[in-house]
């Protein structure tokens, strides 16, 4: 019999990389509506959004997270936590806008 690798649980963290908690809020452009939602964490490719229906495992949707200026985002559901929100992972919609989100996550890991 060959020994199996260890695997961890079906919630074992998948992240390439750390969250810095961050509170902000996200308006997410939704057919004809814009859903507000608030930012938990962030990280370079994702983040967690807070929001009183989450949408589900897989839904696209571009967003715009309320900095200054403003940084668009295309965002695709990655895992939902009834009752607290869900996670995205997230292009950055703007060249610009890499250096505005690599700024944010600076000045958060320094804090």
């Amino acid at each position: 019999m060959i020994a199996q690798p260890f695997r961890e649980g079906a919630n074992a963290e998948r992240r390439h990389s750390q969250r810095r908690e961050f509170h902000g809020n996200l308006e997410i452009d939704w057919g004809s509506t814009v859903l507000k939602g608030m930012v938990r964490d962030i990280s370079p490719r994702g983040l967690f959004v807070e929001l009183e229906a989450p949408l589900w495992v897989g839904a696209t949707f571009r967003a715009r997270l309320k900095l200054n200026p403003v940084l668009p985002l295309e965002c695709t559901v990655a895992r939902v936590e009834p009752r607290d929100g869900f996670a995205v992972v997230f292009e950055v919609a703007e060249g610009s806008g890499k250096a505005q989100l690599d700024v944010l996550l600076t000045s958060l890991s320094q804090a």
